[in-house]
């Protein structure tokens, strides 16, 4: 999920761990164990030269079980060392510190893994990407909660019997959350199915997914053989059923049989992807689960980038910040979500 997020539990993992012997320290140190798998963006970057390499470097190896306990007990063994001086000597444990940043380690992929996006937790061993796609990447209901009761903890001793219930509360609160965003996903799902069914659209497989900002409004995308067919539906809507169903070509200008490169994408991708030509030299890759800006523009996938050859690979242009693209996108989903 979003780095926010990632701090906030982060936060309340150090707290829960080590909050009664160090106060509010806990939560820091928790926060930046919490932010530590996602410092794979920039990893990625130093190690590789190649842009499409660094992206799926993201919420690979950094994000497993593997790295959370090689990287808790490396750094509860430096903290330690660092921390446990002076007055503070005999306060903590190597042991304390390093169930510290292994909670914070290893809930942050598991949160991560409801997300579409997905994250490969059994790397190195398998290359498999968990996504639930029951919650969105960013999800202000997941979010504010539990950052608003974290923060009044924050005001308590650390050995007030309030703090210890306000850290509860915002942890019960954001997991309620998160176990009706699952059952909600489930409902989904079924909706979905009906959907295609009442449309007679026969489909080899499918994925529903939530749009971005909360649970209400969902975007699903099923795989028939010439096509792919995607809809919108809203918990506001009037009827039970997906709408404004749009078929999108398979498109593949480049062809993973010619491009290593185009494989992984599509690995990435899940399958869901097209990749149109837009000059000689410069293609357009589009992730496919993600929701159109326009519905009558396959080529407007909210979720795309630039792709060049280089050095008989392909490679990546840098993400454009396109303002106005993310202003259409924001009021799109809004009315959407509102229902029809």
């Amino acid at each position: 999920m979003d780095s926010l997020t990632q701090i906030v539990l982060g936060a309340a993992c150090g707290e829960a761990v080590l909050g009664k012997k160090i106060g509010n320290r806990a939560m820091l140190f928790g926060a930046i164990g919490g932010t530590i798998p996602d410092l794979d963006v920039y990893v990625g970057s130093l190690i590789y030269g190649n842009a499409i390499d660094s992206m799926l470097f993201h919420r690979g190896f950094m994000h497993s079980f593997v790295f959370a306990f090689i990287a808790a007990f490396l750094l509860g063994w430096l903290i330690y060392r660092l921390y446990n001086t002076g007055r503070r000597f005999g306060t903590t444990t190597q042991k304390d510190w390093t169930h510290l940043f292994l909670w914070a380690l290893i809930t942050h992929p598991i949160l991560d893994s409801f997300t579409p996006y997905g994250t490969v937790l059994f790397a190195p061993f398998s290359n498999y990407r968990v996504a639930f796609n029951n919650i969105a990447v960013v999800d202000p209901f997941y979010t504010i909660p539990f950052l608003i009761f974290l923060l009044i903890a924050m005001f308590f001793k650390r050995t007030s019997k309030r703090r210890r219930l306000f850290l509860w509360w915002g942890i019960g609160i954001s997991s309620c959350y998160m176990l009706f965003t699952i059952g909600n996903k489930v409902y989904i799902d079924h909706i979905f199915k009906a959907s295609l069914s009442y449309n007679s659209i026969e489909y080899k497989r499918f994925m529903v997914q939530p749009s971005i900002f909360s649970n209400i409004l969902w975007y699903g995308i099923a795989e028939t053989d010439t096509a792919y067919t995607v809809g919108q539906y809203s918990l506001m809507d009037r009827g039970n059923r997906f709408l404004n169903f749009v078929d999108l070509p398979k498109q593949r200008d480049l062809k993973p049989s010619a491009y290593t490169d185009i494989n992984n994408l599509a690995w990435f991708s899940d399958g869901y992807y097209s990749v149109y030509k837009i000059s000689d030299s410069t293609y357009q890759y589009n992730d496919l689960r993600y929701p159109l800006l326009d519905t009558t523009d396959p080529n407007s996938s909210v979720f795309s980038f630039k792709l060049y050859r280089d050095n008989g690979r392909l490679n990546m242009k840098p993400f454009e910040r396109n303002t106005e693209k993310i202003n259409v996108a924001i009021q799109s989903i809004w009315e959407r979500a509102k229902g029809i």
